[in-house]
């Protein structure tokens, strides 16, 4: 045999395996982008109705009204927003806040009238904050209403009407975890 056959043989043994390969990625990529679609979304934060790690600490006297709060950075500008917000609430009644910050408060929080916590990794870890602003709306029982990131004073704002406004066809507030297809 001489060499020009054999490399002849060689190579449509390489182009053979390359197309094996191609065909096996292409299955892969077909099967990982439909299970995608199929998955259910992942949830972000605590699920409604699951006990508030930490409250006793959060609101060491009982509550009247549900209590708000806010895992926030202080690089983060709409986290200063947020904040803003919330502390513009105080006033006019409805749920307490507590901002939380993984590490140092903003220097933003200082002399506002809510409860401000620095040093809260481990509660950022327990409530499963994935990103900031986040918020995390306890009933004063200690359990889980909603739990969902905000992303701009008015979603801040239309998360606290939902507690003024009770559900169609029921006496209490609003119980829900928003959903998310990724971590951010």
């Amino acid at each position: 045999m001489s060499f020009q056959t054999s490399a002849l043989i060689l190579s449509w043994i390489a182009i053979l395996l390359l197309a094996l390969v191609v065909s096996g990625l292409v299955r892969q990529v077909h099967a990982l982008s439909s299970g995608m679609v199929q998955r259910p979304p992942e949830a972000v934060g605590l699920p409604a109705g699951a006990t508030a790690p930490g409250f006793a600490r959060l609101a060491p006297t009982p509550l009247a009204v549900p209590l708000v709060l806010l895992f926030l950075d202080p690089d983060c500008g709409t986290c200063g927003e947020v904040l803003a917000e919330a502390a513009g609430r105080v006033s006019r009644g409805g749920p307490e806040f507590r901002a939380l910050y993984r590490d140092s408060a903003s220097p933003r929080a200082a002399g506002l009238p809510i409860t401000v916590l620095d040093g809260q990794a481990e509660l950022f870890e327990r409530y499963d904050v994935l990103a900031t602003p986040f918020a995390t709306v306890v009933d004063p029982a200690g359990r889980v209403l909603r739990a969902e990131p905000i992303g701009s004073r008015a979603a801040l704002r239309r998360l606290i009407d939902s507690l003024d406004s009770p559900p169609p066809g029921g006496s209490g507030p609003a119980v829900a975890t928003s959903h998310h297809g990724g971590r951010a």
